[in-house]
């Protein structure tokens, strides 16, 4: 199989369970829930996404099999030695877009044998294939919840949609809950949705607070 990437870089993770862990970030082109494109925004079942899926960037590729996939990911960290990664645990998360419309078996296969550790973010509306070592799922509005298991469940809030509310997501099976707030164009907007996201949680201690730090950081 083929992948399209839209980029492969090098941070931290900034938000989740994972928060502040060196991470390669693979960003899979491509969503089942918006096309990325502007004029799309409006009518989409995802509104209010903030990542640029579209395409293929400068430090994103086509790649014609699994194993340079895996080759283009681990060329991204800083420690190697006999083609593994190495050093603190190595970490890469496959995102979008939505992953799970492009990542395989294969591809799963291809980065363990490469020393990294698999995580996923996903919209969970695609079955996750065997083999992933964090799964994150992040519902969206009142698209159909196919992943139901994982390591995260990790809801944008506040969602208006009535389908998009925690008491829906708070029986099933994951290790973590977490409410990270919606990161609104206008800022006191922002602020008020941390605000009931804090409140929540403290109302609700299954679920746990998740701020995006990158952006706190003004890191990638």
């Amino acid at each position: 199989m083929a992948y399209t990437v839209k980029e492969i870089f090098y941070t931290l993770q900034g938000e989740g369970a994972n928060a502040g862990r060196p991470a390669v970030f693979c960003r899979f082109s491509g969503c089942n829930l918006w096309t990325g494109r502007e004029q799309d925004r409006a009518h989409a079942t995802c509104q209010f996404c903030d990542t640029d899926f579209v395409g293929v960037g400068p430090d994103g590729g086509k790649f014609v099999d699994a194993s340079t996939l895996a080759d283009a990911v681990l060329s991204r960290w800083p420690a190697v030695s006999n083609g593994r990664a190495i050093g603190g645990r190595p970490l890469v998360v496959c995102t979008g877009g939505e992953p799970l419309l492009q990542l395989d078996v294969a591809a799963i296969r291809a980065l363990h044998d490469r020393g990294f550790e698999v995580a996923v973010e996903s919209n969970g509306t695609q079955s996750p294939p065997e083999g992933i070592d964090h799964l994150c799922v992040s519902p969206k509005a009142d698209a159909p919840l196919v992943a139901t298991r994982g390591q995260e469940l990790k809801l944008v809030f506040p969602q208006r949609h009535p389908a998009a509310q925690p008491e829906r997501f708070a029986s099933l099976d994951f290790e973590n809950f977490f409410l990270q707030p919606l990161d609104a164009r206008d800022p006191d907007e922002s602020r008020q949705n941390v605000a009931a996201a804090l409140a929540y949680c403290l109302a609700n201690p299954q679920w746990r607070l998740s701020l995006q730090t990158h952006k706190l950081l003004d890191i990638r």
